[in-house]
């Protein structure tokens, strides 16, 4: 369970940044285009609040963001959040703080490329695979994939991690889409250089030499019916190291909130995998079993 001392550390971290952004956003949205003074409701709980709820609750043992809310932050909590509002209005606030979040993750609390990278997506299931066809709030959004674990009706998660354990950039897309798919690598490789590191599922002439010319070196394994090439040691030796989940969402801007929170939870973990310790990325998708 979370202490009481993770959860300010988290809400002194956030608040700082909000603070610091809403006097730059301030400056440019208090006027409309009329040049008058624009109106600007302010909801009870801060942004830094709901911020901090959303991060705090990936850190507990709760599944039902429900009972996390109403007993943990209302009750356990009170102190530190004296102004919670009801449960109903929370929901309707998490949509509020998107694009903050989204500035805190990139601007804050991801880390940077270090010429060491490693590269792997996992599955987000967004109902079971026997309820895909009933399930209408993803409808036309979620799609069928198949995995390491199999078939999964949901998204996939894209994440590059630094060899710090700190995750560097990453992607949501439909569970069908294929890790070498260009699309998703022009959003991963825009902030890579050096060594990238990933698994056989990446194995591909074209995209090795597209990421060649941005200046990243992809390394993976080699298949059974490949010839064999030199390597160096210290790539094999960094290649052993390359070997979330709610399914019961009622809106999709809820979900990507979930993911959102899920992500910046991962950064204030105190035992991130490192790849010179001898840990494996699959240690990183731990931010996903919330």
């Amino acid at each position: 369970m979370i202490t009481e001392y993770k959860v300010t550390e988290i809400f002194c971290a956030v608040d700082e940044f909000c603070n610091e952004s809403d006097k730059q956003i301030d400056k440019k949205s208090l006027m409309s285009s009329d040049g008058k003074a624009r109106r600007y409701r302010k909801a009870s709980l801060s942004d830094s609040e709901i911020m901090t709820i959303l991060i705090v609750f990936q850190f507990g043992s709760f599944r039902n963001f429900k009972h996390y809310y109403l007993f943990f932050i209302r009750q356990h909590l009170k102190s530190d959040f004296p102004n919670a509002v009801s449960y109903n209005r929370f929901v309707e606030l998490e949509s509020r703080v998107f694009f903050q979040m989204m500035f805190f993750l990139n601007l804050s609390a991801f880390g940077r490329c270090t010429g060491i990278s490693f590269v792997d997506s996992t599955m987000v299931p967004v109902c079971h695979n026997l309820r895909r066809y009933a399930n209408k709030v993803f409808k036309g959004l979620a799609t069928d994939g198949k995995g390491t674990m199999g078939w999964c009706h949901g998204f996939k998660l894209h994440l590059v991690c630094n060899d710090r354990g700190e995750i560097i950039t990453f992607c949501f897309t439909g569970a069908n889409v294929d890790d070498r798919d260009p699309k998703v690598w022009a959003v991963l490789a825009k902030t890579l250089y050096g060594k990238l590191f990933a698994d056989r599922g990446y194995i591909s002439p074209r995209l090795f030499y597209m990421l060649f010319e941005d200046g990243v070196h992809l390394v993976t394994g080699i298949r059974t019916n490949m010839k064999n090439k030199l390597m160096p040691m210290w790539d094999k030796v960094m290649l052993r190291k390359t070997q979330l989940v709610h399914s019961r969402h009622r809106s999709v801007n809820n979900f990507i909130m979930s993911m959102i929170a899920a992500l910046a939870a991962y950064c204030f973990f105190d035992n991130k995998p490192q790849a010179l310790q001898g840990y494996c990325i699959e240690n990183t998708k731990q931010l996903m079993l919330f």
